[in-house]
């Protein structure tokens, strides 16, 4: 393994046991706890069984809490990060190792997308209830949007190579800490991402490491400041962590692979419905 692999994962090992560390002691200091329900686990299941393959995970977790009208809107994005970051982690051991792309890009793009979610998730822990709203009720509808242009051949299906230079590179690590930080506000890195180096060039699987290795920093990174302030559902996020590693691993190593572009026409409508829905929230909390 090369020397940037190996800072990832050391990175990754580090930032993951603060994680561990930073939940247990939220816990011992919560005098009371949600327990996770099995529709918390099952949703976990479900959308990380779809963020294995390439779907994403936010955007359908969003849709699906809005749908059941719980947790609360300004807890969902701590929800996501804190729950779906034990998914996210095993993803990024399995496709980092398995995946070539340029060490150096992996490196610099995971390092940057890191540095973006510490910085946002620090602005978003402060916001109202209706700033989140409006935040992620309009980037949902921009990521709406981005799956329809893919789903019907708009945006580029990607080139032949594993790595870039020059203003590309430079390119898509400024890129990728903009995507770190939208994912302080519940926001899904995969798509943006993905349809950025398409358009770079890369080769469309040397994308997965990036987006899996940036997902599998980000989280951990940005949990540990929701952690510290409390904006996040106990429940749900453990629900998150029980399904979703089972999700990942059974997507990885059973299914492999399915209809994806029915699946991500159906993500379409899940993020254009979440959105909306979001929007329309905004408007209650303004009118009240």
């Amino acid at each position: 393994m090369n020397l940037p692999k190996i800072l990832l994962f050391s990175a990754l090992l580090l930032l993951n046991i603060a994680f561990v560390v930073a939940w247990f002691r939220a816990g011992m200091h919560r005098s009371v706890r949600e327990r996770p329900t099995p529709v918390d686990i099952l949703i976990g299941f479900g959308t990380d069984f779809f963020d294995a393959l390439g779907i994403g995970s936010f955007a359908s977790t969003t849709a699906i809490y809005k749908l059941r009208g719980q947790p609360r809107d300004d807890l969902i994005p701590g929800t996501l990060n804190v729950g779906h970051n034990a998914a996210a982690f095993v993803e990024v051991v399995i496709f980092v190792t398995s995946v070539a792309v340029d060490p150096l890009l992996l490196a610099m793009m995971v390092g940057s997308a890191a540095c973006g979610a510490w910085l946002g998730a620090g602005i978003v822990t402060r916001l109202p209830r209706r700033a989140i709203q409006v935040f992620m009720g309009l980037s949902l509808m921009i990521a709406a949007i981005i799956f329809a242009m893919s789903n019907l051949g708009v945006m580029p299906a990607g080139g032949v190579a594993r790595g870039l230079l020059g203003w590309e590179f430079a390119f898509a690590v400024a890129g990728n800490f903009a995507f770190g930080a939208l994912m302080s506000v519940g926001i899904g890195l995969y798509a943006p991402c993905m349809i950025m180096l398409a358009l770079l060039g890369l080769h469309p699987l040397a994308a997965f490491p990036i987006m899996m290795g940036s997902c599998g920093l980000v989280q951990p990174a940005a949990s540990l400041r929701f952690l510290k302030s409390g904006r996040f559902a106990w429940g749900p996020a453990i629900g998150l962590t029980i399904g979703g590693v089972a999700g990942v691993l059974i997507a990885i190593f059973v299914v492999k692979q399915l209809p994806l572009g029915a699946l991500r026409w159906l993500v379409t409508v899940v993020a254009l419905y979440a959105s909306i829905s979001m929007l329309r929230s905004a408007r209650v909390s303004a009118l009240t």
